[in-house]
């Protein structure tokens, strides 16, 4: 019998979380454990890390999701157990679930089979509680904003022209637009507001670039929530906001520890989305991770066009990190989805389809190779129904561009499965690695969202209305022209079209919203049909979740 995802961590033999500490020399005075399982790390501890040498840093990828799926986390915690399987000292840093995708199509965020993270149903729930305190901070300044303006309104804020939304950790689209302090002048003056779910909140990012609770409240202090009716920019430090959304974050910004199912270390912290933030999880948890062990594995939301060029342009850029090498994930069923089967007919062999479908892949493969300058390996999750040809193909394919093709069975195998792949990226690690970014600091705003567009997603040119475009131009001149560039759009396509599978050449990269994350120090180009709060879908997945009357959880995946 094949046991589910949830059976198999519920089946798991986990340590004590000090013992998973001890392995990396955490001692107990620095850890704040939430039960047996969980624990943050004391940032006293991760400061007196900084004078040590840093391990090499993986960077795990894939290419455009699809229906069909990757293993993209799977694939990390697989590679951080191998390495310890062959007898390197390796950490994973991995980004903490949603609740809106757990319950609404995509599910959870916890590997899967027997690469998992534990306690899974923890990690995909409320784990430690960061989420929460991430959009209790976020609404607080939205709280102090209306009341601001309800009691006499000094600042002079203009309520047509606050930024600032609501957040929640849910899929709600109901909330995307709505009109609040309705019911008279007690409730304060109406207007036009918003929710965006907590991954898309500034306060998401701005904690996960944090470097110390110093940094964390200068960040948040910057934040621009609106302006006046002169067009003058409003940051959260002009309410006396900052100091009280620190104090909501402070226990937070503690990175946590937790396992592998093979009792391996793992950092799980921070969460953005990668097509509508910036998809990494938080420096403060990459660093510390560095300075304990000789590897460490991490990834980057979706595929390598997004979340592995935010993770270098954004994280990179700001935090001093520097990639050793790449790891690829795909599966030729994901692949023959790019060639064009539909979802049903892709456990059926079909070389034409995914002959046609590897152009996404190779694009990925330019991207990380050429583009962004990293020492990469493509490691293929095989399923049952693949076919040798199948694979032939691929191997075939992707050697001629120069890059080593494994397949790796750490779903069924563990740490063991992906022993082939462990032994690559350690050989990979001592190539050279000269990371480099897709744009300049120095680049105007516009041309940054240009080069992304036409080196990454192989665009001809980008476009915006003129409105869109007075706003850059007011943002440029405005002295955030440096700030790296956050583009939200579909993670399907190359394109802002998630219907376009493959590789589209030569479309044009329409820039139809722009938001300043003064905090974060990005700016964010929203294009084509991106929400940033998403809808549960027909099914959602909170259907088939339910609690036996023993208070065991069924059906969460």
């Amino acid at each position: 019998m094949v046991l589910s995802d949830i059976e198999i961590a519920q089946a798991a033999k986990m340590q004590r979380v000090n013992r998973v500490a001890e392995k990396l020399g955490i001692p107990d005075e620095h850890l704040v454990p939430y039960g047996h399982y969980k624990t943050k790390v004391s940032l006293e501890f991760v400061d007196s890390l900084k004078d040590k040498k840093d391990g090499k840093l993986i960077l795990v990828t894939a290419i455009s999701p699809t229906p069909a799926g990757e293993g993209k986390t799977t694939t990390t915690v697989g590679l951080g157990d191998a390495l310890n399987h062959i007898g390197k000292k390796a950490v994973i840093c991995l980004r903490e679930p949603s609740l809106g995708p757990v319950f609404g199509m995509k599910g959870g965020a916890a590997g899967g089979g027997y690469a998992q993270v534990v306690p899974m149903e923890d990690i995909n729930l409320h784990f430690t509680g960061d989420f929460s305190a991430i959009g209790l901070a976020n609404n607080l300044l939205s709280a102090m904003i209306d009341n601001h303006i309800s009691h006499g309104n000094a600042l002079g804020i203009d309520s047509r022209r606050i930024t600032w939304k609501r957040v929640m950790d849910m899929n709600d689209r109901a909330l995307r637009n709505i009109v609040i302090s309705l019911g008279g002048s007690a409730n304060g003056f109406a207007r036009e507001d918003g929710f965006d779910i907590v991954v898309a909140s500034e306060v998401m990012a701005i904690f996960c670039l944090a470097t110390s609770l110093k940094d964390l409240k200068q960040r948040l202090g910057n934040i621009v929530f609106g302006y006046t009716r002169e067009g003058k920019p409003l940051h959260a430090r002009d309410l006396k906001a900052h100091g009280a959304m620190t104090v909501l974050l402070k226990d937070q910004l503690a990175p946590n520890l937790v396992q592998t199912l093979e009792n391996n270390p793992a950092f799980i912290h921070g969460g953005p989305f990668a097509n509508i933030a910036h998809g990494c999880n938080t420096v403060i948890a990459t660093k510390t991770a560095l300075k304990l062990a000789d590897y460490v594995v991490t990834e980057a939301g979706f595929g390598a066009d997004l979340g592995a060029e935010k993770f270098l342009d954004i994280k990179c850029r700001k935090a001093g990190l520097k990639p050793a090498a790449a790891v690829i994930v795909a599966t030729i069923r994901a692949l023959k989805h790019h060639g064009g089967v539909d979802k049903t007919q892709l456990n059926v062999e079909n070389l034409d389809a995914l002959k046609k479908g590897l152009v996404n892949l190779e694009r990925h493969i330019h991207n990380v190779k050429t583009v962004y300058g990293i020492p990469c390996v493509v490691s293929i999750n095989r399923f049952s129904a693949d076919t040798e040809a199948e694979m032939k193909l691929v191997t075939a394919s992707v050697e001629k561009l120069g890059i080593k093709v494994v397949v790796a069975n750490h779903w069924a195998e563990g740490g063991s499965g992906a022993a082939d792949l462990a032994h690559i990226v350690v050989d990979l690690c001592q190539q050279p690695s000269s990371p480099t970014f897709v744009y300049e600091d120095s680049d105007p705003l516009w041309e940054k969202m240009r080069k992304i567009a036409t080196k990454v997603y192989g665009a001809a040119d980008i476009t915006a209305d003129a409105k869109v475009s007075q706003r850059i131009k007011e943002l440029q001149e405005g002295g955030y022209g440096h700030y790296p560039v956050c583009v939200a759009k579909t993670q399907s396509s190359f394109s802002t079209d998630p219907n376009l599978r493959g590789a589209p050449s030569g479309h044009r990269v329409n820039v139809r919203e722009v938001r300043l994350a003064a905090g974060a120090e990005f700016v964010v180009m929203i294009c084509g049909d991106i929400m940033t709060m998403p809808g549960l879908p027909k099914v959602p997945s909170a259907e088939k979740i339910d609690l036996t009357d023993e208070g065991k959880v069924l059906g969460l995946f």
